[in-house]
């Protein structure tokens, strides 16, 4: 296979620092929301869970588009930031950022309720009756008997946020070394008829999404095995 050109590289650079992001930013988010959809009772629960699951279902590029609206110079969150001196979010690496937050917000989040089911509000409680504050509780108890959902949901994050396309053409374009991901030169690669430097790639990704998917199967095979 011929040799990665330095566009590709810096295409690699931009699509790495923007998963490693989104993935530490969304279980840092996801955690307490993924909780309280875990525990919690109430009448809003319906309607936070469907806006969690939305980008599941909505067309990266409808979401791309209004994020678009929202974070450019004309946009609420845009307008604000220029009020205050700060520069508007649209075809920023910044902005495709916030885009990847969101779109992988369901990745994060599912698996991490599903975890914290399972743990059940049992082990929390009697660690609360012993002392243990809320961050001792979240260290020594949800984390390491939860470690499998939070590795679902990290993997998930990641790879969903590597093969990202509509959002961040829609909110970023294709501004090499800004907003340039993998997907996007794929696109700008077939769209120049440059099968070959297309194809390398796409390969590349290809490898990297099964390898992924065989790993991400394996251990929930092995993490159901180790169940009492």
């Amino acid at each position: 296979m011929p040799e990665l050109a330095p566009q590709d590289w810096q295409a690699i650079a931009v699509t790495l620092r923007l998963c490693a992001l989104t993935t530490i930013i969304l279980l840092v988010l996801a955690t307490p929301l993924a909780w309280w959809l875990a525990h919690r009772q109430s009448p809003a629960r319906t309607i936070v869970q469907a806006i969690v699951a939305l980008p599941l279902v909505l067309p990266p590029t409808v979401l791309g588009f209004y994020l678009l609206l929202t974070l450019g110079p004309r946009g609420p969150v845009g307008q604000t930031l220029e009020a205050i001196g700060l520069p508007h979010l649209a075809f920023t690496f910044e902005g495709i950022l916030v885009g990847s937050v969101i779109y992988s917000l369901p990745f994060a989040v599912q698996p991490l309720v599903e975890a914290f089911r399972q743990l059940g509000p049992r082990p929390v409680e009697v660690a609360a009756s012993l002392g243990a504050g809320p961050l001792d509780r979240l260290f020594t108890v949800i984390l390491p008997l939860c470690r499998g959902g939070f590795i679902v949901a990290a993997t998930l994050t990641f790879a969903h946020t590597l093969g990202e396309f509509g959002v961040i053409l829609m909110l970023g374009g294709s501004i090499p070394g800004e907003t340039q991901v993998l997907s996007v030169l794929i696109y700008d690669y077939a769209e120049a008829m440059d099968y070959a430097a297309a194809h390398r790639l796409s390969l590349g990704m290809l490898i990297f999404a099964f390898v992924v998917l065989v790993a991400l199967y394996s251990f929930n095979r092995r993490m159901i095995g180790v169940r009492p």
